[in-house]
């Protein structure tokens, strides 16, 4: 009997908790008409890490990426795959880097975010993204190659106002400003 009782009230908490606003925001669409007000993303915040992409540099109109594979050596999960090529445009004269990368193919299903690649790479050829929703409903559908790289590292860098940290050195905007200096002292 008591039993029973302790059923009856579990079920009528249960119940009651369900008449609350939901804590779960659902994403694309609900399918519920009470819910489509909240169907939208998330915001992102800006450390936020999401999928890696490649860099493109404006300048010399070509990807940073060398394909030196300093980062898929360094990849705990071995997900990344390389391979360069002659760079044309260093035979011209226009371009500093005498290799450039001809493929590379990232499987995101196997990346765990860790970022290693983005810190190894000596030439910030490569960026963690914000870009979080990238599933499919084929096996390896997670898997993006250059060209799908290139643009979410593009579209990236236009919406963060990305400089490489090597050229922001050179320009001097690493440095603290003084007030926060005066601060630490």
């Amino acid at each position: 009997m008591f039993n029973s009782l302790k059923g009856l009230v579990v079920t009528f908490m249960s119940t009651v908790n369900g008449l609350r606003a939901p804590v779960t925001r659902q994403y694309p669409d609900s399918g519920d008409f009470l819910m489509r007000k909240t169907a939208e993303p998330t915001p992102v915040k800006d450390r936020f890490m999401g999928f890696p992409a490649l860099t493109w540099d404006d300048e010399v109109v070509e990807p940073f990426c060398t394909s030196c594979m300093v980062c898929i050596r360094q990849c705990p999960t071995q997900c990344m795959t390389s391979t360069m090529k002659d760079n044309p445009l260093h035979e011209e004269g226009k371009s500093s880097r005498r290799k450039i990368v001809d493929s590379f193919e990232i499987n995101l299903n196997r990346c765990i975010l860790c970022g290693i690649c983005v810190e190894v790479c000596n030439f910030d050829a490569i960026v963690m993204t914000h870009e979080h929703e990238m599933s499919t409903s084929s096996r390896n559908g997670d898997r993006v190659d250059l060209p799908k790289l290139l643009e979410i590292g593009y579209k990236f860098q236009k919406e963060t106002d990305w400089i490489p940290p090597t050229k922001r050195v050179k320009a001097g905007k690493d440095e603290e400003p003084e007030a926060a200096k005066a601060e630490a002292e």
